[in-house]
């Protein structure tokens, strides 16, 4: 458990990378997404959640947002809970495309999408959710997502999916393409409704921290102790979210910060350090990528700082001694 010293520590701590991030970062971002965004571009929040439920928030953490890609993590975990991992694998790899997030391109060797954090991927793993019709499927995902969560009352944003709806061109041409080719299998607007549905989910940066600080926690929310994800599927979807979570730049993530992440253009970023912590940041500046300019930069330092870096020595893990996991936990 953490201390009440311990926890003030770290809040001390945080709330001083947010002071000085909340300053900087501008010259970097290109562009807000939607471009009416740029009204908030004062908008920055943290939270992140321990696996013993301790919880730490600072800024805008209650202001709320469209998950958009990050609701890709959730519905590829649903898929591989309802088809296993083989299943899954045949119609979605776990490769990084190198390519930005909605481009049309594929794994022609093995005939399906490179990895289920693009948007060819997600709208395979939308359509490898089990259920009768598009809305039992968009009903237990969203199940699934306030059970990340801890929130009951989190809903679609009826407005934010009609914007997607009308800007679907893309998604619509890829996935004709796709069934022309056999990855995708049935009604091609049905599935897409059911993969904008989870995009359109609406959650706070605190709700955010607790999604992965449920994915660290072996698929348990820490603060309700339901179950969200089957554990033995939480490695397959953390991994994934390693090599491919952050669009093109993944790899310089991966490099520069080393933990676990998906980012969606709202400006979100989740990310879960398996045993110890997940977190949740919110800011909507976009750099190239589609990344959150100053989640970036805050992830980068808050790495740095407490020593989080997967392939970091462990001596040098700070974070890990106050965070300690409790292996008696489900």
């Amino acid at each position: 458990m953490v201390s009440h010293d311990e926890a003030r520590v770290v809040q001390e701590q945080l709330e001083d990378l947010h002071r000085r991030h909340l300053a900087i970062g501008d010259d970097d971002v290109v562009s807000f997404y939607p471009p009416e965004a740029v009204s908030e571009r004062h908008r920055f929040g943290i939270a992140t959640s321990n696996v013993d439920g301790t919880t730490w928030a600072i800024g805008d953490a209650d202001h709320r947002f469209p998950l958009h890609s990050i609701s890709k993590v959730f519905t590829y975990g649903l898929g591989l809970e309802d088809n296993g991992r083989e299943a899954t694998r045949e119609r979605v790899g776990v490769e990084p495309s190198g390519d930005p997030f909605n481009s049309i391109s594929f794994d022609e060797v093995n005939n399906r999408p490179f990895n289920p954090m693009i948007n060819a991927g997600a709208l395979v793993a939308a359509n490898l959710v089990a259920g009768k019709d598009g809305e039992e499927k968009v009903a237990r995902l969203l199940d699934r997502v306030r059970r990340y969560a801890g929130n009951p009352d989190l809903e679609i944003d009826q407005d934010v999916l009609a914007e997607q709806m009308v800007s679907n061109d893309r998604n619509l041409g890829l996935s004709y393409l796709m069934r022309s080719l056999g990855m995708l299998h049935g009604d091609i607007e049905e599935n897409i409704l059911v993969y904008l549905s989870v995009c359109s989910v609406t959650v706070t940066a605190r709700e955010l921290g607790a999604m992965g600080g449920t994915l660290a926690n072996g698929g348990v929310n820490p603060h309700t102790g339901e179950r969200a994800m089957a554990r033995e599927h939480v490695r397959d979807v953390i991994s994934v979210m390693s090599t491919c979570g952050m669009y093109d730049a993944a790899g310089q993530w991966a490099s520069d910060v080393g933990i676990p992440a998906k980012s969606g253009v709202s400006g979100g970023i989740m990310f879960a350090l398996p045993g110890y912590f997940g977190g949740g940041v919110f800011s909507p500046g976009l750099d190239v990528h589609g990344n959150s300019v100053r989640g970036i930069n805050l992830c980068r330092e808050l790495s740095e700082q407490f020593g989080l870096h997967v392939y970091a020595d462990p001596a040098e893990s700070r974070f890990g001694r106050i965070a300690t996991p409790d292996r008696r936990r489900r």
